[in-house]
């Protein structure tokens, strides 16, 4: 019996894309959910490991919500001098009432300081984090994200960042 594989992976391309359309569809953004100052800490370069540092992050994550995507803005900066200054959008979905899954895609500019080249000033940012949400909004999450020019530079290093977030509510700050 022969399988004929780009029958094979198109089907499962698609069954792929379908299961993540019903998982969207099942999902909503909780009312009730704040817009947040998430602060993190994190291990840069966590694969390739030639050029570790520590990564800290600012954010902010609005609670406006068109379903269950949301804008965000960012600042990345690193133990080694990186800078990277960022936004995009996320999508905050609710995994029973304490639990958050959180996909997010984003776009900066970014400057290597002494820290890793990452072979273009434009580099983009691919994340999913789980996150605990406590009573009254405050979450402790953790992150795995990548950092790619996407091939715009000669050179598309590319980097792993493992993040824990402490985010806060807006309203619990001022």
């Amino acid at each position: 019996m022969r399988v004929d594989f780009r029958r094979w992976a198109l089907r499962s391309l698609w069954g792929a894309a379908a299961a993540c359309l019903l998982l969207l569809a099942s999902a909503r953004a909780e009312e009730d959910d704040p817009a947040l100052i998430a602060l993190g800490v994190g291990y840069y370069d966590l694969n390739l490991r030639d050029d570790e540092a520590a990564d800290f992050r600012l954010e902010y994550r609005s609670d406006l919500a068109l379903w269950v995507v949301k804008p965000w803005v960012g600042l990345e900066v690193t133990s080694d001098g990186a800078v990277y200054g960022l936004g995009g959008l996320l999508a905050d979905i609710a995994l029973g009432p304490r639990f958050r899954l959180t996909p997010s895609l984003g776009v900066g500019a970014y400057h290597d300081g002494g820290g890793k080249d990452l072979g273009h000033t434009v580099e983009f940012r691919s994340q999913i984090e789980l996150a605990y949400r406590f009573e009254g909004g405050p979450r402790l999450g953790l992150a795995f994200g990548h950092i790619s020019n996407a091939s715009l530079g000669d050179d598309n290093p590319g980097t792993e960042i493992l993040t824990l977030y402490y985010m806060i509510p807006l309203g619990r700050l001022f």
